[in-house]
């Protein structure tokens, strides 16, 4: 296990009062670790607090803040009461994040939100809470929830695959920073899930569909590989292997280096080219 998930250690979850980053919130708990949850609006973090205490958490091993990620103030004071509570952090999960759907010319008014809450949440979190990890001397990890939608960038909802596309290159850049600071405990880890069946993607249905996993079991999947080691923690569903990921994931690489068209995966003119070559 890694370190810094050890038995009395202190985890925060932003965007932790349902779906995943519930999920996350049990798991840690469930290593005797001291919880942390962040989230909007307070009903929910009661409610989130409930149920960690109902599967067997001590009720002063969790706390939790209404914190809104896009507002630097409020993190602050996330960070300022977690220290005055339970100490130093070893474990930040940056997972807050909001997917209502945009345009390309924001008739709906959302692209300031959606960037302000998915990527400069995380921008903030990870910058408020890592200088002091780092000076705790302790060993930690900050995990940063991305999208294979900041990867591949599919059309349809363009806000949200720019605000993920920005969280992998700040979490790459935040990675290569800690590893080459002399003496530092900290890693990071970006966390991309696959179709998971939480209230940000239930699209008003009411069953989870046959395709999608449960955040229990991406949470899973999340640990183990922090276990490995892995920094890209690529999370495949029931409806998507591993395989048809990384090949999804060269095609759109290839964009680049073949000189094709932006998202030539949805062109007509390559539709026979991609099909192939996820045959191939």
């Amino acid at each position: 296990m890694h370190p810094a998930l050890a038995k009395g250690n202190v985890a925060v979850v932003t965007g932790g009062a349902s779906g995943i980053g519930l999920a996350a919130a049990r798991h840690l708990a469930g290593l005797g670790m001291r919880v942390c949850i962040a989230d909007l609006p307070v009903a929910a973090l009661d409610a989130a607090s409930d149920a960690l205490i109902a599967a067997g958490a001590a009720e002063a091993d969790v706390m939790t803040l209404a914190t809104d990620v896009s507002d630097r103030a409020q993190l602050m004071a996330l960070a300022d009461e977690v220290w005055a509570r339970f100490g130093p952090v070893n474990l930040l999960m940056n997972n807050a994040g909001m997917q209502p759907g945009s345009s390309i010319f924001d008739e709906e008014g959302n692209w300031d939100r959606i960037l302000e809450v998915n990527l400069g949440g995380i921008i903030r979190g990870s910058q408020i809470f890592a200088p002091r990890m780092i000076a705790s001397g302790t060993p930690g990890l900050i995990v940063n929830t991305g999208s294979k939608q900041g990867i591949t960038t599919p059309p349809g909802d363009p806000a949200y695959n720019v605000s993920k596309a920005g969280v992998k290159a700040f979490t790459e850049a935040l990675q290569h920073e800690l590893r080459n600071r002399e003496d530092c405990k900290v890693e990071a880890r970006l966390f991309i899930p696959g179709f998971v069946y939480t209230p940000l993607t239930a699209g008003g249905r009411t069953e989870k569909p046959a395709g999608a996993w449960t955040p229990e079991q991406v949470v899973e999947f999340l640990f183990d590989a922090i276990e490995r080691g892995d920094f890209y923690i690529l999370c495949p569903d029931n409806d998507v292997d591993r395989a048809t990921d990384v090949k999804r994931i060269l095609w759109a690489a290839g964009d680049i280096t073949e000189n094709r068209p932006p998202l030539s995966r949805w062109h007509p003119d390559y539709d026979d080219a991609f099909k192939a070559w996820l045959k191939a």
